[in-house]
């Protein structure tokens, strides 16, 4: 029997002989990790196989990428692969520590319930959580940041802060992570840095902690310092990215000049309503450009300007912005198409 088909999406992963970073699309099966150059391809282009296979998460042996998982071989061949969040990076590396144990005990692959994930202590001692955290040697690293013209120096993020929480066991994923990150701040343990951190503790919303990679922290007794400029210009680019995060992720983005086709990592915003797209291969969070969705158009098309010339048949949608610029993406599935439309239409219409 084939084996079956657990998981498909875009990941970036790390070259095995170059330093470089290429967008890839995956699929998951009962056994392996197979590669292919695009989602259209028949066959993979390199299979890993997973018997025997270890998964560590996070993977912080590179400074500027802060979504990496590594997979290493029985081999030992290590392959290094970066998702666009922690929610999909968690997703992803689940269900591979899953395989890799049905794989060893023999069993067959099924997803554990979750309907009882959330169980913090009752009782946390926070004190002596931010002991741990706080060690040079072996808690959150503190590192020099840039944003925004801006330089941050001993920060880090949200996302890494969640991340160190689960690696010590301190929480099984990332919502009681978030718990536990949400308390340390709520007792002045850690402190904001930057206008997106700043802004989400006064935003009124239930977690005044962000699980983002570009939301940055500091201890309260670090010696945190800010350097850099801000202009009229910055505060109106700056008004962009206030928005809460709705929902984020790689899709197909067509290209307006030469029409071809590449993967982008998407991020949308709801107030301002904004899509921001992104590089996934660089280890920046400068983007690409963005798209103003206030009074634009979305919806799901059967084609688009030279589509099926390049292999591009299926889950395709269309933004038509107030100003007629026209932006075609195809989704992983027509499931994932469906959620991104739904979502866009939310912010364009409640968005300023």
């Amino acid at each position: 029997m084939e084996p079956q088909q657990i998981k498909e999406g875009y990941l970036v992963k790390k070259g095995s002989l170059l330093s470089s970073w290429r967008a890839v699309w995956v699929l998951l099966s009962e056994d392996a990790v197979e590669l292919y150059k695009r989602k259209s391809d028949g066959a993979p282009k390199a299979l890993i196989p997973l018997k025997g296979a270890s998964i560590t998460s996070p993977c912080q042996d590179f400074a500027k990428r802060t979504m990496v998982f590594k997979i290493s071989t029985e081999k030992k061949q290590d392959h290094f692969f970066q998702a666009s969040h922690g929610g999909e990076r968690e997703a992803w590396v689940k269900d591979i520590r899953r395989i890799i144990s049905c794989l060893q005990g023999g069993k067959k692959f099924a997803r554990k319930s979750t309907r009882r994930s959330i169980r913090l202590p009752t009782t946390v001692n926070l004190n002596e959580l931010y002991t741990l955290i706080r060690d040079q040697e072996d808690g959150v690293k503190e590192l020099r940041l840039e944003k925004e013209n801006r330089v941050y120096n001993h920060c880090f993020t949200g996302g890494t802060v969640v991340d160190w929480l689960i690696s010590k066991e301190r929480a099984r994923n990332r919502v009681e992570g978030l718990m536990l990150a949400t308390g340390l701040m709520n007792e002045g343990f850690l402190q904001p840095a930057g206008e997106l951190s700043k802004t989400a503790t006064t935003a009124g919303t239930e977690s005044v902690f962000l699980d983002e990679a570009n939301a940055f922290y500091f201890f309260a007794d670090s010696g945190f310092s800010c350097e850099g400029y801000s202009s009229d210009e910055d505060d109106i680019l700056k008004e962009e990215f206030r928005g809460n995060i709705l929902k984020q992720g790689c899709l197909l983005k067509q290209g307006h000049r030469r029409k071809n086709w590449k993967v982008r990592k998407f991020t949308l915003r709801d107030d301002p309503a904004f899509i921001h797209y992104y590089d996934p291969t660089k280890g920046d969070d400068e983007p690409l450009g963005s798209i103003h969705l206030r009074g634009c158009v979305v919806t799901a098309v059967e084609f688009g300007p030279d589509a099926k010339r390049s292999g591009v048949d299926r889950d395709l949608f269309e933004i038509i912005t107030s100003d007629e610029t026209h932006y075609f993406l195809q989704a992983a599935s027509g499931e994932e198409k469906s959620e991104w439309i739904q979502a866009i239409q939310t912010a364009a219409k409640n968005g300023k």
